[in-house]
């Protein structure tokens, strides 16, 4: 039988003592230390299946409860760390940076308070997308979500992680309007108007008075996060747009050169993601389907699949929100630029208010189907994303295309990538695809990481997020003034945290007590 993972500097007695204080704070129901327990709640699309295994982990659903468990850490020097309903997949699921830790798993509480007259919400960290959905689909509310692209996570736990959705309230961290949190001494703190007892406007102004903290908690271990209040987007009268396909990897310039203005200029206040044909293909079909030839897939191939399927090399959907005559006008600039950029096709799409709703990603309708794409090569399927931060600028995403996808070529894996917008930037997202049960696969993608990693960084460009194998390596490319920025946050890190019981290397950032543990 395994052996149960320990935490640094923490004896399987002395841990089996902390099992039993948990259980007395929680009761045994909320605790879970059983060898099924630890499998539960590895990543489950690791590229190691040996590293980042837990302890166990606990289920509170109360904040008296949470504070129960941040006591028993500290006493114990017990690691703890954070999920909210662990479905982060590809950046490690509901699996702990250090092993050994205990998941402090949040997924039971699940309260949602809702402001209808401003467009707020009040969430706990267990509620997730479809909750969330549901909640304004039975009570009737004027109100679409922004959901990403796997809506089985939860909508805290993907603003606190910057993930993004597709609409103009896309960017879902920059909608976060204060936070509740429990320190690792166990106080709790409310950001922003929260701050101030009783006050009426806690998610409508999101800075208070002096430090903005709401940001200090995304992608970071300094507390833990038991609400968070958030922006939705008023239903729009109307909604239009097209869907765009273009026929050539070059025409990447192209696309980005004409949307980015018009992003810039806000006649788009959505986040259009431009995406290659195998982001579309790959959740329709499987490779095996179309060639059992090894290494990076043909041209051939590739012309033979996007033939069957009707698509571009690229294609991008664009939407307009709001007032339909506003719309009107907008589309009337969209479709003459979009026209003027050469696109294979143009479909065009509209919707009014009463009118049957399409259910995508566009209406804020959860959605989990692009998680298909892990089925692609067969087997047990998972990706990792490989995302760094690049200008709005056609030729320099061009070139960062260029070589990203040599690379995929050099080490024979299928290229699904995308370039999508923000206000002045571009995220762009690579997914890893691959098989756990190819051990030669496998063992390509970590050297592959780590090379995309060094040539993003050798054009200035760095990761917003990343699997928690690479945090270090994120953290330590970001290497201004020797790495001051890390050495910051991990003074801030000793000060609220002292013996640095949460997510010890969450995001890079280590406290005093683990930094030994820090990763190359």
């Amino acid at each position: 039988m395994a052996e149960t993972p320990l935490p640094p500097g923490l004896s399987a007695m002395r841990l089996d003592a902390a099992r039993v204080a948990l259980e007395q704070a929680l009761g045994a129901s909320k605790v879970f230390f059983k060898l099924l327990d630890q499998r539960s709640y590895q990543d489950k699309f690791a590229v190691d299946d040996a590293a980042h295994h837990p302890a166990g982990a606990v289920a509170p659903d109360t904040v008296e409860e949470i504070q129960a468990v941040v006591q028993i850490a500290n006493e114990y020097r017990l690691p703890i760390f954070p999920i909210a309903r662990g479905k982060n997949l590809g950046y490690g699921g509901t699996a702990p940076v250090l092993a050994g830790s205990v998941v402090l798993d949040l997924s039971r509480m699940k309260k949602i308070e809702f402001d209808e007259e401003m467009g707020t919400v009040l969430l706990e960290p267990g509620v997730g997308f479809y909750d969330l959905y549901d909640y304004i689909q039975r009570n009737n509310l004027p109100y679409w979500l922004s959901t990403p692209g796997n809506s089985w996570g939860s909508v805290m736990g993907n603003a606190l992680d910057r993930g993004v959705g597709y609409t103009p309230y896309g960017e879902h961290t920059k909608n976060i309007c204060g936070l509740e949190v429990v320190l690792a001494n166990g106080e709790v703190v409310r950001t922003g108007m929260g701050a101030f007892t009783d006050a009426p406007t806690w998610q409508a102004y999101p800075f208070g008075f002096g430090p903005g903290w709401d940001q200090m908690f995304v992608q970071s271990n300094f507390g833990i996060v038991t609400k968070m209040g958030m922006w939705l987007m008023p239903e729009p009268e109307s909604l239009m747009g097209m869907d765009v396909e273009f026929d050539r990897p070059e025409d990447l310039k192209v696309m980005i050169d004409t949307i980015a203005p018009l992003r810039r200029e806000r006649l788009l206040t959505q986040s259009p993601s431009i995406g290659n044909w195998m982001r579309a293909a790959a959740v329709l079909t499987t490779r095996d389907q179309w060639t059992d030839e090894p290494g990076a897939i043909s041209d051939s191939v590739i012309d033979a699949i996007r033939k069957q399927f009707n698509i571009g090399w690229w294609g991008v959907s664009l939407r307009l929100y709001g007032r339909e005559d506003v719309n009107k006008a907008a589309y009337k600039v969209l479709e003459e630029a979009m026209g003027n950029a050469g696109p294979m096709a143009i479909k065009p799409t509209s919707w009014r208010k009463g009118e049957p709703l399409e259910y995508t990603g566009w209406t804020g309708t959860p959605m989990t189907f692009p998680m298909q794409n892990v089925n692609w090569y067969g087997g047990r399927g998972g990706h990792i994303g490989f995302s760094p931060i690049i200008p709005q600028d056609g030729d320099k995403a061009l070139a960062q295309f260029r070589r990203t996808y040599a690379r995929y070529q050099e080490y024979g894996m299928d290229y699904q990538g995308s370039f999508a917008f923000g206000e002045r930037h571009m995220t762009n997202v690579n997914a890893m695809i691959f098989n756990k049960d190819d051990p030669q696969m496998m063992a390509k993608v970590d050297p592959f990481f780590r090379t995309l990693v060094a040539d993003a960084k050798e054009h200035g460009y760095g990761e917003y997020r990343t699997h928690l194998d690479y945090m270090d390596l994120v953290a330590d490319s970001y290497d201004f003034n020797g790495g001051s920025l890390n050495r910051m946050n991990e003074a801030v890190k000793d000060a609220l945290d002292p013996n640095g019981i949460i997510a010890p290397g969450k995001s890079g950032i280590w406290g005093s007590a683990y930094r030994q543990e820090r990763q190359a």
